[in-house]
Formats: structure tokens, C-alpha cells, sequence
């Protein structure tokens, strides 16, 4: 059984252009009588579904951290402790 939607795959460049022109979809589905719900808002969610799939996911580990990006957080979280002490410490909590 053949896609309902070939004829409307084979007019997507024209689709584009109508578009780009600043015609509204409905307008489009009406000058090229598309009959349906929103064959042109479908069309345009299934590229856009196709673009994605080709991008693999983010997954697995993080990139490697250098040294020197650990010693930098290390000491940024050694002065934030500092920094909470004396606070507390200010407040009278300890």
C-alpha cells in the first residue's frame, strides 16, 4: 500500500518557497489542494523528525577533565567552604 503522503513529499521544495514567502500553511494546502488535517504542519514535523534521527545522542561518559581543571575546582571549592564557614560563623549558628 503506497504512502498518502508521496504526493506531498514531491512538492515539499515548492512547499518551502510558498513558505518563505510568508504564506501561512493553511494557505499553502489550499493553493495546492492538500486535503486533511494540517498536511502541511505533518510534512514539516516528519523533516524535521528526519533531521534528528541523523544526530546521534549524547551518551556515555563526559569528556576527559585535564589536571589542571581539578586543581581550579578544587580551590574554587576549598574558598567556597571558607566563604560558608566564616559566615556561619558570623551568624553565630557554630
Amino acid at each position: 500500500m503506497a504512502r498518502k503522503y508521496q504526493k506531498v513529499q514531491a512538492l515539499l521544495p515548492e512547499i518551502q518557497r510558498m513558505l518563505d514567502s510568508g504564506m501561512s500553511q493553511r494557505e499553502v494546502a489550499e493553493a495546492l489542494g492538500l486535503e486533511g488535517d494540517r498536511p502541511i504542519h505533518n510534512l514539516l514535523k516528519r523533516e524535521r523528525k528526519k533531521n534528528v534521527q541523523g544526530m546521534p545522542k549524547q551518551r556515555g561518559r563526559k569528556p576527559a577533565r585535564t589536571l589542571q581543571e581539578y586543581k581550579y575546582e578544587n580551590k574554587r571549592l576549598k574558598m567556597e567552604n571558607e566563604l560558608l564557614r566564616d559566615f556561619l560563623s558570623l551568624v553565630g549558628r557554630k
